[in-house]
């Protein structure tokens, strides 16, 4: 009989700290359960704004590699003008991007 109340026992105490562990990690998800369709909306906006970012900035290096190459009928003089004027809007651009 002793024996049959003290497994009773531990497998009472186990049980309820098993239960308490569950409310306390429920508790602290990060999520609240009315909410989780709006964050998941928020956490998607951020993304497509990075891809669009990201698209852009590999636009405007395929255009400012293209603007660099030195054109046929060009001296050397105009060709560095030019370069340097490239420069300028490149790094302007960029900033504005950021």
């Amino acid at each position: 009989m002793n024996d049959i109340v003290r497994k009773t026992i531990i497998y009472s105490l186990a049980g309820i700290m098993q239960i308490g562990l569950g409310i306390a990690v429920t508790e602290a998800s990060p999520v609240p359960a009315g909410n989780w369709q709006q964050q998941t909306i928020r956490m998607d906006q951020p993304q497509n704004q990075q891809g669009d970012h990201d698209k852009r900035l590999r636009e405007e290096k395929q255009r400012h590699e293209n603007e660099m190459k030195r054109r046929p009928n060009e001296g050397e003089k105009e060709w560095h003008e030019r370069q340097e004027r490239e420069n300028q809007r490149h790094e302007q651009t960029l900033r504005e991007m950021q």
